[in-house]
This record gives C-alpha cells, structure tokens and sequence, in this order.
C-alpha cells in the first residue's frame, strides 16, 4: 500500500519559514520522481514542485519560484519542502505525492497559514 505522511505545517507569519517533511511508503521510493502540491479552500490542486529521481533536477511553480525548494533523501524515503518568504496567498493544505508533476494521491496533507 502507498502511503505518505506530510508534516511541518503550521501558522506563521507573512515574511516566516517553514519545512514540510513527507515520509513515503509502500513503493521503491528512489525509482519516482516526487511532487509537492496544494489545494486552499474551494479551489482545485495546484502543483507546487517536483523533483527527479537523483535530485538533480527540480520545478516549480512560478508563484513560488526562488521562495520555495524541494529536495529528497532517498536513504529515509523522504521529501522535504523549505518554504521561505511565505505570504498569504501561500495558505493551503500542502500534499507529497510519487510522479513529476502529479497533484494527486497525497497522504492526509499538512496545513499551512501564513497569516498575521
């Protein structure tokens, strides 16, 4: 069964950091490439970031660009996704999912409010 299990979330101020983690289970974590995305309240899921098997090579969203960074550690089956300079808009419940650029099959997902 493939699971994932974000955490990190939080309230934060406008301008504050935060680092989500997801552990991932059930496949062979470094044969996927991994995906951040997020959905707010009445909206549809947004992708985030990707990143590739090696972790050499990432994408992101443009409203998240140069803010935002993805990376993996494949001998702990983990995602992280350091998240600076966050800003109102940024207030979602964020997921990890398996494939570049999928915005679906997540775990339970990790709120984050940026709010002041």
């Amino acid at each position: 069964q493939v699971t994932f299990e974000e955490s990190g979330g939080g309230l934060v101020q406008p301008g504050g950091s935060l680092r989500l983690s997801c552990v991932a289970s059930g496949f062979t974590f470094d044969r996927y490439s991994m995906s951040w995305y997020r959905q707010a309240p009445g909206l549809r899921s947004r992708l985030v970031a990707s990143i590739t098997v090696d972790g050499n090579y990432a994408q992101y969203a443009e409203s998240v660009k140069g803010r935002f960074t993805i990376s993996r550690d494949n001998s702990k089956n983990m995602t992280f996704l350091q998240m600076n300079d966050l800003k109102p808009e940024d207030t979602a419940v964020y997921y990890c999912t398996r494939a570049f650029g999928a915005t679906t099959g997540g775990g339970q997902g990790t709120q984050v409010t940026v709010s002041s």
